[in-house]
């Protein structure tokens, strides 16, 4: 009996830091016990103690990307060379600071082979976090004022310009925190500046409780798979340790109203704030799958097997409902690494695990995948 058609799947974010987890091994989760055998996943990172690399069960192989801010063509000669070894069918990236140049990128991966399923540039830029008023007032939905500042004097005067305590310090990618005074508000924009650079921007403070929904835009202006969550515990930085799934109308049109004004393609997450008046307003929407993506298989929406489906350009097969009540615990695990493991990581920027002489063969005609939903 011939074994059935394998395919690969590159997968970045493996990292998996307590306070800050990545993506990507959520996802590698979500494609391995939707596809099993069947899919190859590449786990992709940018520091060797990434330990999503070394999990065998998720990643057949790893690799070291070069870092954003060395540029389009660093990283495109990095992927090619990565693709000449492992034929890469699809690649999903899953942190917001690749995100402009794998879009930029789309077409010169599609021509090596490499299929992606990215939003366009324009739709990217409009979603950033500085650019989310302008977006929301297109699309009816509530937010909070945001400002860019490249000063920490900002903190000083702000309140004679009508800003008041406490508020929000974010940087353009990552990391948001709560500030109550000058001091604070100082301290924060010059740890975050050090860290991702200016502009710093300051958000209003939306006091009620917060709510997150993940999915699949289109690329035509629809919404598919929503997962709606709301967080139970959290790490100091804010993320979800631990939430359950929930789910409100109101939230959805929200979500779909920005997904059909920004005609979004590819995997988001919208962060909202639930105000005591029971309004939602708009807090960041993340370009990609959330480090909680794979409750989305719990529920019987796995979201990276759906992108999957439609990156190989079938059409999205129906889904389960999302029952509300599901919970996620999220709990810390140590793996074993052999140093050798480690080295070749650190020295080459490589590690490929050796395949069967089959499952060689299977990977060369690089065939399409049945689908899995």
């Amino acid at each position: 009996m011939m074994a059935e058609p394998r395919f690969t799947v590159a997968v970045s974010g493996m990292n998996a830091q307590p306070e800050n987890p990545g993506p990507g091994l959520a996802v590698a989760r979500c494609l391995r016990e939707a596809y099993g055998p069947r899919v190859r996943i590449i786990g992709l990172g940018y520091d060797a103690l990434d330990p999503g690399l070394y999990l065998g069960e998720y990643c057949d192989s790893a690799h070291m990307l070069s870092y954003p801010n060395g540029g389009s063509d660093a990283m495109l000669e990095r992927l090619a060379g990565i693709h000449a070894a492992e034929r890469i069918d699809l690649l999903i990236p899953c942190l917001d600071a690749e995100l402009p140049l794998m879009v930029g990128a789309a077409p010169r991966l599609a021509a090596m082979g490499i299929r992606t399923f990215l939003p366009q540039a324009q739709a990217l830029a409009r979603r950033t976090k500085d650019r989310l008023p302008e977006l929301c007032k297109s699309a009816g939905v509530a937010c909070p004022q945001i400002k860019s500042i490249t000063s920490a004097g900002f903190f000083r005067s702000c309140e004679a310009d009508g800003w008041s305590y406490p508020m929000v310090v974010k940087g353009p990618f990552y990391d948001a925190r709560i500030v109550r005074n000058a001091e604070e508000g100082a301290a924060a924009f010059h740890a975050i500046a050090a860290e991702w650079g200016l502009p710093v921007l300051a958000q209003r403070f939306v006091a009620g409780e917060e709510y997150n929904l993940s999915g699949v835009g289109d690329g035509n202006g629809r919404l598919l798979g929503e997962v709606m969550m709301k967080k139970r515990a959290l790490t100091a930085k804010g993320k979800a340790w631990a939430g359950v799934t929930v789910f409100d109308q109101g939230l959805a049109d929200c979500a779909r109203r920005l997904v059909q004004a920004l005609s979004w393609k590819g995997p988001l997450e919208v962060e909202m704030m639930r105000d005591a008046a029971g309004r939602y307003q708009l807090i960041e929407i993340n370009p990609r799958f959330p480090s909680w993506i794979y409750l989305s298989q719990g529920v019987g929406r796995n979201l990276p097997a759906l992108l999957t489906e439609l990156a190989f350009g079938r059409p999205a097969p129906p889904l389960a409902a999302a029952s509300p009540g599901t919970m996620f615990i999220r709990y810390a695990l140590e793996t074993i690494v052999p140093l050798g493991d480690f080295e070749k990581l650190i020295m080459g920027g490589d590690l490929s695990r050796e395949l069967e002489p089959e499952r060689s063969r299977e990977l060369e005609r690089s065939p399409e995948p049945e689908g899995a939903l």
